[in-house]
């Protein structure tokens, strides 16, 4: 079994969505319901927060150096240099009890993005996908906790979560990265396991590293044989996502949380809603920049 240590002990009740930022070699991820993004160094170990006007659900960088965020209020960009912020689109604006939850961008520089309800009602939230001159289309609905997204390297296959379901969806692509029929399930988590499969993220093998929320772990996954490879291990049970980092892609980063635990259970798991590292000897793939046209 793998192993992982804590390098920022910041005790985040909701921490998602890592991202690697390769320019400014800073790891991107969220406190989602403190409305805030971290950038932490990990050559430094310094964390630095930008606060925003809404839960944020995930962040990501694009092409012309600013971030895309997911939040409760829509789609916007941020400029990181004074933490301004503009609203792109809001196309759930008609459900004010739904927020975006985790995003990601494909590898044509679109960005994808999942709803959810706060109350967690079943089937009331979508899978969105934002182009990069703007437009915003609906590519799946009756959805309940959207959540894990990842493109295999042919570009043929788009692997996303619905937390409930327990299940990893399969979505044949076309070649221009359009969902081109119903999806497949490629792996199922054990009922027993009692965990929910949380996010989600691919290395350079193919293979798919998924968070177990409940769990207290990180399962790395063949996709195409839907079988466990390897285990990393965490002190805390609620492991919510991870990507690969670091300057030579080959650190997986861990976000947790700690929403929810009276003091008895925080004490218990103390470095519950900390960031964790580890080296889990194989690399992941750049992350992919929303490309801004015009």
């Amino acid at each position: 079994m793998l192993t992982s240590r804590c390098v920022l002990p910041v005790a985040a009740g909701l921490a998602e969505g890592p991202c690697w930022w390769t320019e400014r070699q800073v790891l991107l991820w969220v406190d989602i319901e403190a409305s805030r993004i971290g950038l932490f160094d990990p050559a430094t170990g310094n964390n630095d927060f930008l606060h925003l006007p809404a839960h944020v659900g995930a962040v990501v960088p694009t092409s012309v150096g600013d971030l895309l965020l997911a939040t409760a209020a829509g789609l916007m960009r941020m400029d990181p240099s004074n933490g301004a912020v503009t609203l792109l689109s809001d196309p759930e604006a008609d459900r004010p009890g739904n927020r975006f939850n985790d995003g990601k961008c494909d590898p044509w520089g679109r960005f994808w993005a999942g709803t959810m309800a706060y109350d967690f009602e079943p089937l009331a939230g979508s899978l969105w996908r934002l182009d990069g001159d703007g437009g915003i289309k609906r590519q799946r609905s009756q959805l309940t906790i959207s959540n894990g997204l990842a493109w295999s390297q042919d570009r043929g296959t788009l692997y996303f979560i619905d937390s409930p379901t327990l299940s990893v969806m399969a979505f044949p692509l076309t070649v221009a990265g359009e969902i081109a029929g119903d999806p497949s399930i490629c792996l199922h988590i054990p009922e027993d396991w009692d965990a929910l499969p949380d996010g989600m993220c691919i290395d350079a093998e193919g293979m798919l590293w998924i968070a177990l929320f409940g769990g207290g772990c990180v399962t790395r996954w063949d996709p195409l044989r839907g079988r466990l490879l390897d285990r990393l291990a965490l002190p805390c049970r609620q492991v919510t996502s991870c990507c690969f980092g670091g300057p030579n892609l080959d650190q997986l980063f861990v976000t947790t949380a700690r929403r929810g635990m009276d003091p008895v259970a925080v004490k218990a798991e103390p470095l519950a809603g900390g960031l964790f590292q580890a080296d889990v000897g194989v690399k992941g793939l750049p992350a992919d920049y929303f490309q801004v046209l015009g």
